[in-house]
């Protein structure tokens, strides 16, 4: 007996040591070997442990690939030179890094350094250590929190894998690579385990992390299946990356992802609210749905929305929900995202349509009063602009013109009552096991994980549509038209209302039977031509169509449209022409971007047809608005004037225009001189003489494209 304790003993004690040896391999590529050795259930052993070739280190001058310091924020900016003034090192690290190698705007910035967190904490007026795990230092520095973690906390959490670690060091290595390296070598994936000094300018890497930022990949530093084990919240803030920046998975990543998607059921409920925000209210919601329904992690986490995507699937209608999180990803970003309490919203909303579909009507009105802010305002412009159904099923249950407006407040009051009431769903067991009762054959594990408090203050913000909906007044300010991010990010509910009535009134335009209107940021636009309508419906381009809609390609911003005087100029006849050429051939390579941008996500996430037919919808409906959007300012432009003032700075606008079209052209002088005289554009005549090269245009960036990496790494 006491022999056979022993062995169980020794079993443990080989098992529970094999995984610092298994990471301590992965940078020798020997990832089969390990995931086999793993595996094993009798004591192997101890694997053959091969010195780091530090060759394969990397120290890159960030200036080459395009990092400046204005890109970093000032309040990093802070508490980096006042830890570097003490004596202590100090770098950004993780996905801060990643993001300003992709051009993009961090969601934070973190940073590690050598003090630990009591010294941390003394150097700062506003500091607190938070953490039990891995605890670090929350700086608050001008509103902003900066993260700041030590070297040492990592050290000390692992001391047996540290000495393993520095056991495959040859000697003569550079103290400060042997720290970064060995944190390095504790983080989830290659593309977040790059350190960036910004005193020296130096990014290291010694994961091979910019190979595959470069391709685009996602790979965890020690093989997938130890990686997620350690800690299964890897798993979704591996999709979460994925989805925002549009990465694929190396083959061991997805295969363990798939594996260990049922482990993030153990995770803190706390932490999958954390994670799912992050995914949600970030611009990425669209996507990330999309992904978590793929590796099955959805029925875990939002199991009444998975089922309604499989349903909608099978029957092959159009899906409202997958609308209203693409309309949402065109208003938020990293850099402007938004309170949990707005994507709670949607989901209670659309949650209480499926329960109980609406006329369409009642919804238009809904959603408009909830943007406009007040009942009168709304109920005129539904009236207004709705005058077809819409082809959402089952959540739209018909189309009705004859309510008289107090039978219309009556139904919309108490709308807002369900949508209410739906929020217990995402809060009590019972409630989300009664809802699934609509589709019974779907799995359901009983996880909520939304707090209370959370879902209170989100059903919250139709409490005023339900007390007395023929007074509400929203009582949002509307000096600017724009959104207020500021307040729409601490969960304001009159910003949130304004937000979430113009989600819902865009998603409601999307999937009209008939004409419908664009709903721009605090101003009603008019309903679109008759010919747009049709030439969008197949797929073709407005501009090629309708010439005297579109603004002059030189002067896009001109407030007047093209002279009537070049009709009598026969002489530039060959220039008019090829004015149109440029603008068309234009009008294609913006397209072609558009599917290219397409194929790339295809490709990226392997979605289904049926998935990439949706996605493909909702690009183009995005490229449509943005095209009615272009002709819909030229034709606002034509009807005022401009001062000498204004045209002085507004020709200063259109000489960077001019400059990437005849460099990007390789136009003659003569030709850009006649060009100018046949269209009045005279802002630019002295920086065209100064050209003496080729201009190469500038890539168009939209929200959530994506910066090719391609010319990052040359």
């Amino acid at each position: 007996m006491a022999i056979l304790l022993r062995s169980k003993t020794f079993l443990s004690s080989r098992l529970k040591s094999l995984p610092r040896f298994e990471r301590c391999k992965q940078t020798l590529g020997e990832r089969g070997f390990q995931a086999e050795l793993y595996s094993e259930m009798a004591p192997a052993p101890n694997p053959v442990l091969h010195p780091i070739d530090t060759s394969k280190w990397k120290k890159i001058q960030a200036s080459k690939v395009g990092i400046t310091g204005s890109m970093i924020s000032l309040p990093s900016w802070i508490v980096l030179n006042t830890l570097r003034k003490e004596g202590f090192e100090a770098y950004l690290v993780g996905g801060c890094v990643r993001d300003l190698l992709l051009k993009r705007i961090p969601k934070d910035f973190d940073v590690i350094t050598t003090a630990n967190l009591k010294q941390i904490k003394k150097k700062f007026h506003r500091a607190e250590i938070v953490g039990r795990r891995f605890p670090i230092c929350r700086v608050h520095i001008k509103g902003f929190v900066i993260e700041v973690s030590s070297f040492e906390t990592v050290a000390k959490h692992d001391e047996d894998k540290a000495k393993a670690l520095s056991s495959l060091i040859p000697n003569g290595c550079d103290e400060k690579d042997l720290i970064r390296w060995r944190n390095s070598m504790n983080r989830d994936f290659t593309i977040n385990s790059l350190f960036f000094d910004p005193f020296t300018f130096k990014i290291y890497d010694y994961n091979s992390g910019m190979s595959d930022l470069k391709s685009l990949k996602l790979q965890t530093i020690i093989p997938a299946h130890l990686s997620f084990q350690e800690d299964c919240a890897r798993i979704l803030r591996g999709l979460r990356i994925a989805a925002r920046l549009g990465l694929s998975f190396s083959k061991d990543t997805e295969s363990a992802m798939h594996n260990l998607s049922s482990s993030i059921e153990g995770l803190d409920k706390f932490r999958l609210m954390l994670e799912l925000n992050y995914m949600l209210s970030y611009g990425a919601a669209e996507s990330s749905i999309y992904l978590l329904q793929r590796f099955n992690l959805l029925n875990i986490l939002l199991p009444f929305q998975a089922a309604y995507i499989n349903h909608q699937k099978s029957t092959q209608n159009s899906m409202m929900l997958m609308k209203l999180f693409f309309n949402l990803d065109k208003l938020v970003s990293c850099d402007h995202p938004a309170d949990s309490s707005l994507w709670i919203g949607l989901l209670i909303f659309h949650l209480a349509l499926l329960n109980n579909p609406q006329d369409a009507l009642v919804v238009w009105t809904f959603a408009s009063v909830l943007y406009h802010g007040k009942w009168k305002e709304g109920v005129e412009f539904s009236r207004e602009h709705t005058k077809v159904g819409v082809k959402f099923v089952p959540e739209i249950s018909g189309f009705s013109e004859t309510k008289s407006d107090e039978d219309l407040a009556k139904e919309v009051s108490q709308f807002a009552s369900l949508v209410q009431d739906s929020v217990c769903a995402l809060t009590e067991t019972s409630s989300l096991f009664e809802s699934m009762s609509r589709y019974s054959f779907s799995p359901c594990s009983g996880l909520v994980f939304v707090p209370k408090k959370t879902a209170r203050d989100a059903a919250k913000i139709f409490d005023l549509m339900v007390d007395d909906i023929e007074s509400f007044v929203n009582g949002r300010q509307r000096e600017s038209p724009g959104i207020n991010y500021h307040l729409l990010g601490k969960g304001d509910p009159r910003e949130t209302r304004y937000v979430l009535g113009k989600i819902i009134l865009e998603t409601m335009k999307d999937g009209r039977l008939g004409e419908g209107t664009r709903i721009a940021n605090g101003e009603k636009d008019h309903l679109q031509p008759k010919v747009i309508e049709k030439n969008l419906a197949n797929n073709q381009l407005p501009l090629k169509k309708d010439k005297k809609r579109v603004p002059s390609l030189l002067n896009p911003e001109a407030k007047q449209g093209l002279p009537k005087k070049q009709k009598s100029v026969d002489s530039n006849h060959n220039i008019s022409e090829l004015y149109a050429a440029i603008k068309n051939q234009l009008a294609k390579e913006e397209f072609q971007d558009l599917a290219k941008k397409h194929q790339k996500l295809v490709e990226a996430y392997k979605f289904s047809e049926q998935e990439t037919s949706l996605m493909q919808g909702n690009i183009l409906e995005e490229e449509k608005s943005h095209l009615m959007n272009q002709e819909r300012t030229a034709v606002k432009e034509d009807t005022h004037k401009d001062d000498g003032k204004k045209k002085a700075k507004k020709d200063m606008k259109i000489s960077n225009k001019q400059r990437k079209v005849v460099g990007k052209y390789n136009l003659s002088q003569d030709t850009v001189v006649n060009w100018q005289k046949l269209y009045g554009n005279e802002g630019c005549k002295e920086e065209v003489k100064e050209k003496t090269g080729k201009h190469e245009p500038k890539a168009v960036k939209r929200k959530g494209s994506r910066t090719l990496l391609s010319s990052l790494f040359k």
